[in-house]
């Protein structure tokens, strides 16, 4: 039996055969229900002791083998939506014995990636991008004369609330493409599902009408294989009985002009197989509606909290008991709770404030207001688009929208953010919770691009706290009466710097910033959370560890506080004092607030040396957060470092 190179982990006896979907195809049908037992237990074994999102891939085992199992991947085109369902596609996709490196730094990726396997045929980390990608494959086969090849979007209900897999669902009902559309309905994305779909899909699957019919539909359906050539007349049959005999709530996917299946049992592998080799000879676009249990087969998993189960961390696996270090002295808290805390402060004191969120309620902390106030504060699914337009309507009656979405998730609303809010000045303050590194997510989550993507936008403020004082007092001066626009303030994923945050309420002059400390030669200006890292740098840079004496180097520091409208009177005094200057920013460079600096210098005829720290023109994989800050050349040495290259300096000085 072998070992995995590197985990300790040992797989079973039929999981340690497979290192492909070829390997798969060789076992028994009788065979596929301990595999899967395998394959849960292996994705139990690891996460518990490496971390990642669990309980998604856990509900899958079954309709993953089974997809791999009765297609021809990577010939067939598998397309995941989200992604953090598909560590069993990964393990039986030839990265068993490296899934253990899985959201590791330069280990394999959390979620599908095209570079890292065949088998991966589209990235994600988004929702609801699995339709409308599998259509765009369907479409090239059709043309290409690729008549046998299948394409197949496993999306969860969660995602299909989104509305780009409803314009991917109208354009595929039209194509007669060769799509198959598997809706994972677990009721869950990452906190329980919202929404009229929700409601909708429930009616389906606990209908008594329905289920009366269903298994005459099913038994038809079973018998397709069996007519050869007369297949698409078993087809149509079959299509006419599921338009004569099922409930009037299935017209929503045939309205689409989707022949639609099911509920099936999605933890039935056996009965799955048999559903999806029927299915591939059906023509044309189909979707198979799937039931299955977020955290299946982990006892603590189904019986606990499914949001906790998500992506728990590090857990004991025979307890259940999730661990958490217990730090000695009190920690400084979270961004999120900082703003999930303060929104209900000051609620409580402004009627007009409300809350929004697309789906992460407990991701950035909003839910603590739905719980104190739940008539003001609103999750509206996988939705960004719309939750930037419906704070804007609310803006349009005096009320003062918080909408919360993580930075690197606003992307998708920007359109809504540019007509919706700024080109009507609207007063709606965007909160964008993980701007910057967000850490192993990568790529697909890393808030990089909001400073330059807001920074170009009429009327808009865009400001980022350096701690968590500030980032209270930005949410305080947002919701004031001499605010009349669009308002951004973004801060990152985890821990600020205080852990006495709790401060009275003071309103910033916007457009700003604060000179933190004098210096002579050289001044670095940062803006946001990694000022705290230049903090640190400069008192290294200023007492050599070795002695504990000073070394003679004196560097100022400015915490800009907003990006847009910057601060012109304080960039004056420094351009007129400092030669040599630092910008600091966890965002890309490229637009950033380091840009802005030197547009400032070039508009005013300022000659100056600045180096630009930031986030680099590339995309940055995933790792720790102090990896990545070092990977992406602003941690804490290197900012050290680079004021000792600015300033020419030869002797060493020692870093403690």
């Amino acid at each position: 039996m072998e070992i995995v190179k590197g985990s300790g982990v040992i797989p079973g006896v039929l999981l340690a055969k497979v290192n492909s979907p070829a390997d798969l195809k060789k076992l028994k049908e009788e065979e596929l229900e301990q595999f899967c037992a395998e394959l849960r237990q292996f994705i139990i074994d690891i996460v518990s002791v490496k971390g990642g999102h669990f309980g998604a891939s856990l509900g899958v085992v079954e309709l993953t083998t089974a997809l791999h199992y009765v297609f021809n991947t990577p010939y067939d085109q598998l397309v995941w939506d989200v992604g953090h369902q598909a560590y069993g596609h990964k393990i039986i996709t030839g990265r068993r014995d490296i899934f253990h490196t899985n959201r590791v730094y330069k280990g394999i990726s959390g979620f599908p990636k095209r570079s890292e396997s065949e088998y991966d045929t589209f990235g994600v980390g988004h929702s609801s991008t699995s339709i409308g990608g599998a259509l765009g494959m369907a479409v090239a086969s059709q043309y290409l004369g690729l008549k046998d090849k299948q394409h197949i979007a496993v999306i969860g209900d969660g995602s299909m609330t989104a509305g780009q897999a409803f314009e991917a669902l109208n354009h595929a009902g039209i194509s007669n493409s060769n799509l198959l559309v598997v809706l994972n309905d677990n009721c869950m994305s990452i906190d329980p599902n919202v929404g009229a779909l929700r409601d909708y899909l429930t009616d389906i699957t606990t209908s008594h009408t329905y289920n009366k019919t269903k298994d005459k539909v099913w038994e038809l359906l079973g018998k397709i294989s069996k007519f050869g050539p007369n297949a698409q007349e078993i087809a149509s049959k079959l299509e006419n009985a599921v338009k004569t005999s099922l409930l009037k709530q299935s017209n929503l996917f045939e309205s689409l002009k989707f022949r639609y299946f099911g509920p099936v049992d999605g933890h039935d592998v056996v009965r799955l197989t048999k559903i999806m080799a029927d299915l591939k000879d059906i023509p044309g676009p189909k979707i198979l509606h799937v039931l299955t249990k977020k955290g299946k087969g982990y006892k603590f998993s189904e019986e606990g909290n499914e949001t906790v189960w998500h992506s728990p961390g590090l857990f004991n696996k025979e307890t259940g008991e999730i661990i958490k270090v217990v730090p000695k002295e009190p920690q400084p808290p979270k961004y999120q709770d900082v703003f999930g805390h303060t929104i209900v402060e000051l609620a409580e004191q402004n009627k007009k404030i409300m809350g929004i969120t697309p789906a992460m309620p407990s991701g950035c902390s909003l839910n603590i207001m739905m719980k104190a106030m739940p008539d003001r504060a609103f999750d509206v699914g996988i939705a960004e688009q719309h939750a930037v337009t419906f704070s804007a309507g609310l803006a349009t009656q005096g009320m003062i929208p918080y909408c919360n979405i993580y930075s690197s998730f606003m992307q998708r609303a920007y359109d809504q953010v540019v007509h919706d809010v700024a080109l009507q000045n609207l007063k709606v303050v965007l909160c964008l919770d993980r701007g910057g590194i967000a850490g192993a997510d990568g790529p697909t989550h890393h808030g990089a691009f909001d400073i330059p993507y807001f920074r170009c936008i009429p009327n808009m403020i865009v400001s980022a706290p350096m701690n968590e004082e500030e980032l209270r007092n930005l949410m305080y001066t947002a919701q004031l009466d001499e605010v009349t626009g669009p308002f951004s303030i973004r801060y990152p994923r985890g821990n600020g710097v205080m852990v006495n945050w709790k401060t009275p309420f003071k309103k910033l002059e916007i457009g700003k910033g604060r000179k933190l400390k004098d210096g002579k030669e050289v001044a670095i200006l940062s803006l946001g959370h990694p000022g705290n890292f230049a903090v640190k740098a400069i008192e290294k840079l200023e007492t050599d560890a070795s002695t504990g004496s000073a070394t003679g180097i004196k560097v100022a520091h400015y915490d800009l506080r907003f990006a847009k409208p910057i601060d012109e009177a304080m960039l004056h005094e420094v351009f007129a004092r400092y030669k040599k200057i630092i910008t600091i920013e966890d965002g890309t460079i490229v637009g950033g607030v380091g840009s802005a600096i030197l547009e400032f210098m070039a508009e005013n005829n300022y000659s100056a040396q600045v180096k630009r720290l930031g986030i680099p023109d590339k995309f940055i994989e995933h790792g720790e957060p102090n990896e990545l800050y070092t990977e992406c050349g602003f941690s804490e040495e290197q900012i050290y470092s680079e004021v000792l290259e600015i300033l020419k300096e030869k002797k060493e000085v020692k870093v403690g």
